[in-house]
């Protein structure tokens, strides 16, 4: 186990690094950070000093070295517009990224799960096909045009929810949360549902699939041969094997949740980090940039492991220590 850990965080770093070199050379091919920052009016002398006070008047390559060296001491240097340290800013909204993230997938779960499996085992009925039909108009249905939809009933016409905004938060441990109230549920209900639709869709298509395939496995007969109930062969031989490959799924969707969450939260204005790394692409502020999917990188290896983990967890016939 801990050299399989060890294994992992070492690929972790890796990672991070080629991430840190690619995204680095593609902002700094782009464009120039001065156009957006100083104003047009500004002498030759005052966007000298600007630059010059930024590190732009350096080289990429002595950018990039200086860039590094503080990233290894906790440092990945201060935001150009804001005049605050990267990382503090990405750590104030990865919170709400995360609560966001978390939410809908543990909804998409919750409900997707139940659905999927009881299309399997009854896929003959009407009721399943209904379900596989709305699993696939999840799946067509655009993240962007959902959220829009849901603004228009539920906010605009209804008037039920609000908007936009994240609302009240409670402070946990030093972690601002809004799931606590109902105020603050009342402004996650709508980007979570845009975010976890999708998901919810994609998890009832593989339970459904997996039962299917699970209900032929011998055990499964034997189970049912020896006079077991219909709920213990469900809960114990049918839903504990089709929780393999969905935890493998959920792991994976998770991370792509937090890292691509940028569509919901620019149009719910949710203040997470998908919003402020548009807006700072726009103004090119690399510090941000860097060290936001510097961040995304480890989260999503950390995502990885724990996945892996569970997975070793529910079925005992993988052992860390041999994965590849």
């Amino acid at each position: 186990m801990l050299v399989f850990i060890i294994r992992r965080l070492m690929q972790a770093a890796l990672v991070m690094a080629v991430m840190s070199v690619l995204v680095f050379v593609g902002i700094y091919m782009i464009g120039d950070p001065l156009a957006i920052l100083v104003s047009p009016e500004a002498t030759e002398l005052d966007r000298e000093a600007i630059a010059k006070s930024l590190g732009l008047d350096r080289p990429m390559w002595e950018q990039y070295f200086t860039f590094v060296t503080s990233a290894l001491q906790g440092n990945f240097g201060k935001s150009f517009v804001f005049g605050q340290p990267a990382i503090n800013l990405i750590l104030e909204r990865m919170p709400a990224t995360l609560e966001l993230a978390l939410i809908a997938t543990i909804s998409s779960v919750v409900i997707g799960v139940p659905l999927g499996l009881y299309a399997g085992l009854r896929h003959e009925t009407v009721t399943a096909r209904a379900i596989m039909a709305g699993s696939v108009l999840g799946f067509s249905l655009p993240n962007f045009w959902v959220g829009l939809m849901l603004i228009m009933v539920f906010a605009v016409q209804l008037g039920w929810l609000p908007a936009s905004g994240r609302g009240p938060t409670m402070e946990v441990l030093g972690i601002h949360v809004s799931f606590l109230s109902l105020a603050g549920w009342k402004y996650l209900a709508l980007p979570a549902l845009t975010l976890g639709l999708s998901k919810c869709a994609l998890i009832i298509r593989l339970a459904r699939a997996t039962a299917r395939e699970v209900m032929l496995m011998d055990y499964v007969k034997f189970a049912r041969a020896k006079g077991l109930s219909e709920k213990r062969v469900i809960g114990v031989h049918i839903l504990k094997n089709i929780m393999v490959p969905i935890t493998t799924v959920t792991g994976l969707e998770l991370g792509s949740l937090i890292a691509f969450a940028v569509i919901t939260e620019t149009i719910f204005s949710w203040p997470g980090m998908g919003k402020l790394l548009i807006d700072s692409i726009v103004h090119l502020d690399r510090p941000v940039v860097v060290a936001y999917l510097l961040v995304v990188v480890f989260l999503l290896v950390i995502i990885s492991l724990i996945v892996d983990i569970l997975y070793s967890v529910l079925d005992p016939r993988v052992r860390l220590g041999e994965a590849k």
